[in-house]
Order: structure tokens, then C-alpha cells, then sequence
């Protein structure tokens, strides 16, 4: 197999990691509520999955929102104002590096989207080697700008963009030397199935010639598994420890038992269409099912020497290491030369010419 998109962004990991080629990214965003205790948790409930990286959402309200900022989902009984909310969601440095220490030590990428210039410099502070870049960012140019020019794998995000504003994203990437993978994504919460959109992934594949993929919110593992199907190098989803937790993106996700199983169905069909089969070899274990299974022209009476067959004298039983039952036209009429005994396999060698 060819060196993928998720080979450069895992490439940074000491540990090995499976093979597979689609990037799957596992979206904490808010579910942790701003409790340190449970980002952790999430790291681990993560790599247990087996999903390639773990993401969260570096915000810093005071670098990227006012107190004027309005509600998307009026969700929280805590939260005076979005402001108020961004605050609680912000770690310091010391613990943003925890969690990538953390996601480190558990052989999983470690990933947070910034809102902020000040967010991006501490990520970078910290290590980390891989960006996505939210919807809502993909016109933010200096922010951009500021995160290429390390040269580092990034990722776009397309549900709040026209293909203008995608293509002014992409060419500020590559301007720096770097291909970024575009994401397929409906700003939808949850997105039901008839927006998700997965016939925009071969329009980026054709438009910019880069990795693709689809960042889902249906809240379900259907539209992730279709979207390798098709040949996704990037899968992100959202993912919470049950849908009766708190938050506003708990409807999108996927519990992180799911998350499992979208791993395993994944990795099933990166199997399936890395192993073409041709129809015509057909393999030693079915040429014995064959055997086993399929049925064999036999003698259905005591036929004695100089019968001349007719259907009546035949009939078809396992197993089919005999004459099959495509042989039977060419049997009808011919005159035995020998005896035979009920369900003895008729053969070509006991007729006349």
C-alpha cells in the first residue's frame, strides 16, 4: 500500500500503528464540559476504540469572542452568555500539554482545532503536528496563514464555506508548500441523512487534487461507513460516553462504544477493497464446499447392464464429486455398460460412446 495521508499525520507517533488507510479522528469538541478529569477519560475511552486520533477544541474567549456573541443552541442553565461558556471550556498550556502527553503515551494523535491566533501559538508551543481547522474558520486567511506555514498536515473543514471561499483555503495552503485533505460537512445538529453530502467527495478529490474525507454529524456510524466506502482518507466524528450526557453536540456524536464498531466496519472494508477477487480462480476451501455441497448424477434404481437412460433412471445426490448435474443432457439415451446400484455415481467410463 502507497503512503497515505493518515501515514504523514500518524508519522509522528512512536508507537506502531495499525494499518489502514482513512485517518479516523475521534471529535471531543465540548463533551467534556471543561472538566480536565473527563478530557483524560476521553483520551482513553478513545485510543480503547481504536480510532487514530483524539480532537478537541482550543478555545480562548478572550482572543476569539465578545460577551456580545450570541447563543447557537441556548443550551446551558450555567452559562450566562457564549462568552461565559467559552471560559469554562479554556485549559492553560500545562494542561493542554497533559492531554497530549496523555494521547501520546496511549499511541493515539493528539488534535485540537484553534479559534484563535493565541490558540494556535500554544498548540504549537506544545507540539502538536496535525490541524483541523474548523467550518467557521475557513475564511479566517491570517489564521491560515499562520498554522501553514509550518508545513504540518491540515485539514479543512467545509460546512459554513461556498466552493469560493474553499478554493481561497486551499490555495493559501498550498502556497506553502503544503496539500491539505477537505473535509465534506454539513453544519447540521444532528445532520440528517439526505444533507450529509457524500457526493462532494469525489468534487474535491476532482477540483483540488487532495486526500478527502467527511467530518459527520448524523450521530450515527451509517454515514462514516459509507464515506470509506467510497474511499474517505479522513473521518471525523463526533463522540460522547452516552447521548444522555450534557452538551450541544451530544445529539451528533457517537457513543464511544460505536466508535468501536465504526473502527472495526472501517477497517473491515479497507480489507474488502484491498483484496479484489477474480471469479474465475476459485480457492481450494470452495472447490471442497463444492465437493460437499453440490449434488452428482446417481443411479436411482438397480440398472442393469444395456439400459438405455432416461430421466426416470436418474437422479442427482451429494456429493458432488460426480458427474454435476450439467451433465445430465448428455447422458439421456446413452446405453450402460455395466451394472449399477442404487446411488452409484453414473460416470462416462459406464456408457457407450
Amino acid at each position: 500500500m502507497e503512503r497515505s495521508f493518515r501515514d504523514d499525520c500518524l508519522s509522528s507517533l512512536s508507537a506502531p500503528y495499525p494499518a489502514g488507510r482513512c485517518l479516523i479522528i475521534a471529535e471531543v469538541a465540548q463533551s467534556h464540559d471543561g472538566s480536565l478529569g473527563m478530557a483524560h477519560a476521553f483520551v482513553d475511552a478513545v485510543a480503547n476504540a481504536g480510532a487514530d486520533a483524539v480532537k478537541f477544541q482550543t478555545h480562548i474567549a478572550a482572543e476569539e469572542s465578545t460577551p456580545s456573541e450570541p447563543w447557537r443552541v441556548k443550551f446551558s442553565r450555567q452559562d450566562a452568555s457564549r462568552y461565559e461558556y467559552w471560559k469554562r471550556m479554556e485549559f492553560t498550556r500545562e494542561q493542554w500539554l497533559g492531554l497530549k502527553e496523555h494521547a501520546d503515551d496511549r499511541g493515539i494523535l493528539f488534535m485540537s482545532s484553534p479559534f484563535s491566533e493565541a490558540a494556535v501559538n500554544m498548540l504549537s508551543e506544545i507540539g502538536m503536528k496535525v490541524w483541523k481547522i474548523a467550518s467557521g474558520e475557513i475564511g479566517n486567511r491570517r489564521l491560515l496563514e499562520q498554522i501553514a506555514i509550518n508545513g504540518e498536515p491540515i485539514i479543512l473543514s467545509s460546512g459554513m464555506s461556498d466552493l469560493t471561499e474553499l478554493d481561497e483555503a486551499v490555495d493559501v495552503v498550498r502556497r506553502s508548500g503544503n496539500l491539505p485533505a477537505v473535509l465534506q460537512c454539513t453544519s447540521a445538529y444532528p445532520c440528517p441523512p439526505e444533507r450529509i453530502g457524500l457526493n462532494l467527495l469525489e468534487t474535491y478529490r476532482d477540483r483540488y487534487d487532495v486526500p478527502v474525507g467527511l467530518s459527520d454529524h448524523s450521530g450515527n456510524i451509517f454515514a462514516g461507513l459509507a464515506a470509506v466506502t467510497l474511499g474517505a482518507e479522513v473521518l471525523e466524528v463526533h463522540v460522547a460516553f452516552s447521548r444522555e450526557m450534557f452538551g450541544p453536540d451530544v445529539r451528533s456524536s457517537v457513543t464511544t462504544s460505536e466508535l468501536a464498531r465504526l473502527v472495526e466496519g472501517s477497517r473491515d472494508i479497507e480489507r474488502m477493497i484491498d483484496s479484489p477477487i477474480e471469479k474465475e480462480k476459485v480457492p481450494e476451501e470452495i472447490a471442497a464446499l463444492r465437493r460437499m455441497f453440490t449434488k452428482s448424477v446417481v443411479a436411482g434404481a438397480e440398472l442393469p447392464a444395456g439400459t438405455i437412460l432416461a430421466n426416470e433412471h436418474l437422479k442427482l445426490k451429494k456429493p458432488g464429486t460426480g458427474l454435476s448435474a450439467g451433465h445430465l443432457p448428455q447422458l439421456l439415451g446413452r446405453t450402460l455398460l455395466r451394472n449399477l446400484q442404487i446411488d452409484d455415481q453414473v460416470m462416462l467410463q459406464d456408457l457407450e460412446p
